[in-house]
This record gives structure tokens, sequence and C-alpha cells, in this order.
């Protein structure tokens, strides 16, 4: 064979420029499809984070700038920081902002305990009416909140935890979600690697402390950051145990602004952007280890 037959054809200028596009599977991507998943993308940021852009644009604006403009003006002409301060003039912002940290850390703490030892009850140990422990986990993710929540209120009032921290974090102090989230995170460890423990003499605990946590860290971040959400943004469940000012939650305690002062969108919007600021924070934070613990507690079909 001549050298002439082995040498590659060469590429010509057009095909050297004109990079070939593939996705993660070695398919190629026509342009088209490029361009549309782009626009659908930046769609759904605009529907998700537009909203929380508008409303930190409008705490930011001046009493003089006109805020109902047409067409709208996006970037406030003279920026301020007067409207959170107003917020704080106007209610114990800060106060309603600790209690609302204290419940929403005592539930990040509740769930991601009580989930692990449930979840891992149910994934690893052996005994009777597992299976059935597992359905009732299910068939509570079925039922309503608002269906139970005169029971939990008569609840609460028996136990005398009425007006207290205490009686808001109770009800939701394990997730039912949360619990089968950590429970499929254990199933999918190997158990070659508990049963060499178990051989070396570990027993439940110890195969639970030091194999079975330690490789579920990603699936602990997802349950604290919806822990903390769930229990930073709940409304109804505080508006009906808490009656006592001083201990309101940062979510009832902004409600005076829309009541009080419906008509000034700037303290009402300052007070939101201080509402959703830990929520941002917290995610930013664990964002590596959220992404990571969905594939790992991942629902089975």
């Amino acid at each position: 064979m001549s050298v002439t037959e082995k040498a590659p054809p060469a590429e010509t200028p057009a095909t050297a420029r004109a990079p070939r596009l593939r996705d993660e599977h070695g398919r190629r991507i026509r342009v088209w499809e490029l361009v549309l998943r782009y626009a659908l993308l930046l769609g759904v940021l605009a529907l998700t984070v537009g909203p929380f852009l508008w409303q930190l644009s409008t705490s930011l604006k001046g009493p003089h700038e006109d805020i109902f403009s047409s067409p709208p003006r996006f970037l406030p002409g003279d920026p301020t920081l007067h409207n959170y301060q107003r917020v704080a003039d106007t209610i114990p912002v800060w106060d309603y902002a600790l209690n609302s940290l204290k419940v929403a850390a005592a539930n990040v703490v509740t769930n991601c305990v009580g989930s692990a030892l449930a979840g891992y009850a149910l994934a690893r140990l052996r005994y009777r009416g597992r299976r059935l422990a597992t359905l009732v986990f299910v068939l509570a993710m079925l039922v309503p909140a608002e269906s139970i929540i005169i029971a939990q209120f008569t609840t609460m009032r028996e136990l005398g935890l009425n007006n207290t921290l205490i009686g808001v974090v109770l009800p939701g102090c394990i997730g039912a979600m949360n619990v089968l989230l950590m429970r499929n995170a254990f199933l999918n460890l190997p158990y070659e690697i508990e049963e060499a423990a178990f051989v070396d003499g570990a027993n439940a605990w110890q195969r639970f402390l030091r194999i079975a946590l330690p490789s579920v860290k990603g699936t602990l971040a997802v349950v604290a950051i919806f822990a903390f959400m769930g229990a930073w943004d709940d409304f109804l469940w505080p508006l009906i145990v808490l009656s006592d000012p001083s201990k309101f939650t940062l979510t009832i305690g902004l409600n005076y602004l829309h009541g009080t002062f419906a008509n000034d969108e700037r303290l009402v919007a300052a007070g939101t952007i201080i509402a959703v600021a830990p929520l941002i924070a917290l995610f930013a934070c664990l964002q590596r280890y959220f992404f990571r613990g969905v594939g790992e507690g991942a629902v089975k079909g």
C-alpha cells in the first residue's frame, strides 16, 4: 500500500472551522436544537429568577421613584437601603428572624438525626414489619397537612405547648419524605462493606455512624435544605399555634407589612428580600452536596 493511500483525507477549511457539537452520549447536536435548548433555559430562568430580581430592584428604589412606570424601569435610578431600615422601624423584624432561625435550626437537626436513624432502620435492619413501616411513611405523604391541622392543634394544647416555639417545631420535626430519601440513599450503598464490618465485630451503631452515615452526606444536605426551607417559609401552622407577638416567626411578622402598609410596595419588597436572603445563602453553601445528594436519595422505580 502506498504512502498516498495511507494518508487520511485532508480536512477542508470549512470542515476545520465548524466544530461538531455532541451531547454526553456522543450524539451530534444540530445548531437549531442547541439554540432551542438555550432559549428554553433562558425562559425558565426569567420565570423563576425574574420576580426575585424585580422585588430586589423595587426594594432599592427611593420614595420619589415611580415603580409603576410604563415601560417599567428595572434598574433603580437612585439606589437606597432606606426601605430596609423602615422595615426594621415598622416591625421588630430581627426578633422575628431570630425566632424563625431557632425554629428552622431545630427542624434541621431533628430531621437530619431522625430521618437518618429511621432511614437506616428501614433500609438495613432486619425485623418483622419493616415493609409495613415503609408503607406507613409512604401513606403519610398522601395525607394533606390541612386535614390534620386541627388534630395537631388539639395535641399541642393538651401538651401545654401552644404559643411556644417548641409547639411550632414538633409537628414537622421528622418528615416522611426525608425518611424515604435517607432510606433510598442507604439502600444504594453496597452490602459488602457493612458485612465486612460485621465480621470484624462492628455492631449496628458502629456500622451506622462510621460506615453508612459518612457515605450519604449529600442526601443529608438535601434533607437539611428541605427542612430549613419548610420551617422558614411555613406560615399557616405558626399563625395557628402562636398568639404572643414576641414569639412570631418572620413569615407572620411580615404579614403586618401587607396589612397596614399594603400601598407601600417598596416596604413589602424589602421585607420579602429579608425573608428570602437566608434561603439563598443556605443553598449557596450546600449546593455542592445538594446535587450529589439528589442522586444518592433518588426513589427507585
